[in-house]
């Protein structure tokens, strides 16, 4: 299953969205996402872990949907020029037709659509439609590319990231203790090596000496 999860937002506010059945809940990711996306018309892709949040932002709405990295971006692109599409041929799809309609206000209605072109893109994606798609996304020279991290302000984080931070964190405190036991056991070993030089030298200034004064290195006898 490539798509994972998809919406269509006002904004930061989600009208309607549907997720793949079994899969992690994204909620606070997309969340996240949507309230960093500009007000401007844009195309955009942010990465993170395995996954690529893919989405469309036109005339007020934003048209978004996860999938998996294997997915590429053609495909994903594909779908939501058709999301934008079945959304906009809502009776009651403008800005200012919904400008009060609450969160998920449109779940019940327009869900189900994504839901359907979700399962059709997840097992044959129709020819056609990927062609037409892929004539307009010919007009955007370049999709960036961005790690999520890198669009959160100072200070701010994903939750969901937090058990990957904690494992990470906890990971990166047995390294540091690692490294000291290794500096310990380098200085120690440099410190034998560097006593041993001292007295070999000192053996071989023995012997050098011996030879021109005698054992008991009486020169002046």
């Amino acid at each position: 299953m490539s798509l994972l999860n998809a919406l269509v937002a006002r904004g930061p506010l989600i009208l309607a969205e549907h997720q793949a059945p079994g899969g992690r809940d994204f909620t606070h990711a997309t969340q996240k996402i949507l309230s960093k996306i500009p007000p401007d018309n844009s195309k955009l892709t942010y990465a993170w872990e395995q996954y690529l949040f893919h989405y469309i932002s036109e005339g007020g709405f934003v048209y978004l949907v996860m999938a998996n990295d294997s997915a590429g971006r053609k495909m994903p692109f594909t779908f939501l020029v058709e999301l934008q599409r079945k959304f906009t041929e809502l009776p009651s799809s403008s800005s200012a037709a919904l400008s009060s309609t609450p969160a998920y206000g449109l779940q019940g209605t327009f869900s189900p659509v994504i839901a359907s072109l979700m399962h059709t893109y997840n097992t044959s994606p129709p020819i056609d439609e990927v062609a037409r798609a892929q004539a307009e996304l010919n007009q955007v020279k370049d999709i960036m590319v961005q790690n999520v991290e890198q669009i959160l302000n100072r200070g701010e984080r994903i939750e969901l990231l937090v058990d990957k931070t904690d494992t990470m964190a906890t990971q990166a405190t047995a390294f540091r203790r690692g490294a000291r036991t290794v500096r310990r056991q380098m200085w120690w070993r440099n410190s034998k090596v560097l006593g041993l030089s001292v007295l070999v030298a000192l053996v071989l200034l023995y012997i050098i000496v011996a030879q021109f004064c005698g054992a008991a290195l009486q020169c002046g006898a």
